[in-house]
């Protein structure tokens, strides 16, 4: 009987794929150990075949690890996919926010507090929300030392929100103020103070934009905005 040699070509064949498969093996751990985004489709596909152009008769690619190797092809793709389209939302709604802020600039927003800035015209402006309706509503403006600057009394109001202006302070001076109000039966009706300021601009120099606001050296997020009480006067 005559015995049947390898030849030294596909001794080379053989190492070659040998060569293929370890480095697709290689490739393919990188991508499940969180390199995927330096392993595309176009690689997979270019080691596969690499791997079927060099395999032998006599050393066969393993059909499990190709259906494995194509499991991960298409694994990587779908996480590529993913973070492009977490990239394209997040630069969506970064936009929409900044959106947002700019049309808020000029306009006086309200914010929760009870702080009373005067402008250069010692003007302040202030908002509140009312539990229910009342009857009697006056609003009391104190000083920085907690004494009483002045009053200011709105009269009858309906339930929810109100606004009123008090044009007697200091300009730049931040006073607070309490808000007073019965119903017809002389009982107290529960008030929410609103901080009042006019927006100057946009800030983005942290991850979401931020109000820059007239009277304030602090920012003000644009989630805190309770209402917009429009243009300011």
């Amino acid at each position: 009987m005559t015995n049947l040699a390898v030849s030294s070509s596909a001794n080379a064949a053989a190492t070659a794929a040998s060569v293929a498969a370890s480095t697709t093996a290689t490739k393919v751990a990188a991508a499940s150990s969180g390199s995927a985004s330096s392993l595309t489709q176009a690689n997979f596909l270019q080691l596969l075949t690499a791997q079927l152009k060099y395999q032998t008769p006599t050393t066969p690619a393993n059909p499990t690890q190709m259906a494995q190797e194509f499991a991960a092809i298409s694994t990587v793709n779908g996480i590529n996919q993913v973070n492009t389209q977490l990239a394209a939302m997040k630069a969506s709604t970064g936009a929409a926010q900044m959106a947002q802020a700019s049309a808020l600039v000029g306009k006086q927003v309200a914010v929760a507090g009870d702080t009373l800035s005067a402008n250069a015209a010692g003007k302040a402006a202030g908002a509140f929300n009312l539990a229910n309706a009342a009857q009697a509503v006056s609003v009391s403006v104190l000083n920085p030392s907690g004494t009483v600057a002045g009053t200011v009394n709105l009269g009858g109001l309906a339930a929810g929100q109100q606004s009123f202006s008090w044009a007697n302070g200091t300009p730049g001076t931040q006073y607070t103020y309490s808000v007073n109000a019965t119903d017809a039966a002389g009982n107290a009706v529960s008030a929410t103070p609103y901080s009042v300021y006019t927006v100057e601009g946009v800030n983005v120099s942290s991850t979401s934009p931020t109000l820059n606001v007239q009277g304030s050296a602090t920012t003000l997020p644009v989630s805190s905005v309770q209402t917009v009480l429009g243009v300011a006067s």
